[in-house]
């Protein structure tokens, strides 16, 4: 029997070894480029609106920051005009009591009775005369113009800003409350209507605050005044 060399036998041990371990590694390299492939080919393609605004155009971005469309502009508010790109023609104005803005190039525009959009497609017109393809957001940054009065015995009567949905109750609330004369049985809402016509709405405090008639506690609109007799 062939005596077997300590030393050759563990060089071709050694190679052995090398051998498999180059060959393992060449399939684990292709496994791991075969599951990326697949992996890159899963990945959910991006939306052409959204690579068109990262590539600069700014109809997919811009366009959707301006302020809801069914609020209505009016005078004194404050809007934010921004035009891409050009912070030169972009400020912040308010809408003076006539009604219009002052922007550069274009002078002065209508906006009270408009929604934003629809001031933003005005704007966006005219400018399209001075340079191309102008992208205008508008964005009311101050309501100032949705009011409602309140009249009569109360602490602090005056004009306040409808900022959100308020009540009758909420209104006697803000102008500090009753005088020790008021008729809070008799209060009523004068509503604005169509061709200069006034709805009266009647309020009975004491009714309410006793859990009564809840439907006399209306939400107040634009141009509503309350009157405590």
């Amino acid at each position: 029997m062939e005596r077997v060399n300590p030393s050759k036998f563990k060089k071709r041990t050694r190679l052995m070894i090398r051998i498999t371990t180059k060959a393992f590694g060449v399939v684990v390299l292709a496994f791991l480029t075969a599951h990326q492939a697949i992996a890159l080919a899963q990945v959910v393609p991006v939306k052409a609106e959204d690579t068109a605004s990262r590539n600069g155009n700014p109809a997919a971005g811009v366009r959707e920051s301006s302020s809801g469309d069914d609020y209505l502009i009016g005078a004194d508010d404050v809007l934010a005009i921004n035009v891409w790109k050009e912070p030169d023609l972009s400020r912040t104005v308010p809408v003076r009591p006539d009604g219009r803005i002052t922007l550069p190039l274009i002078g002065d525009i209508a906006a009270s009775g408009t929604t934003p959009r629809q001031l933003q497609a005005s704007i966006e017109q005219d400018l399209s005369k001075y340079i191309s393809k102008p992208a205008v957001t508008v964005i009311v940054q101050e309501v100032k113009s949705h009011k409602f009065n309140i009249v009569g015995e109360v602490q602090k009567p005056g004009a306040y800003v409808l900022t959100g949905p308020l009540t009758v109750l909420d209104a006697i609330a803000l102008a500090g409350g009753f005088r020790d004369w008021a008729k809070v049985k008799s209060i009523y809402v004068l509503r604005p209507g169509p061709n200069g016509s006034r709805s009266k709405l009647a309020f009975n405090y004491k009714k309410v605050i006793k859990g009564g008639d809840g439907a006399e506690n209306i939400q107040l609109k634009m141009g509503d005044t309350v009157v405590v007799p």
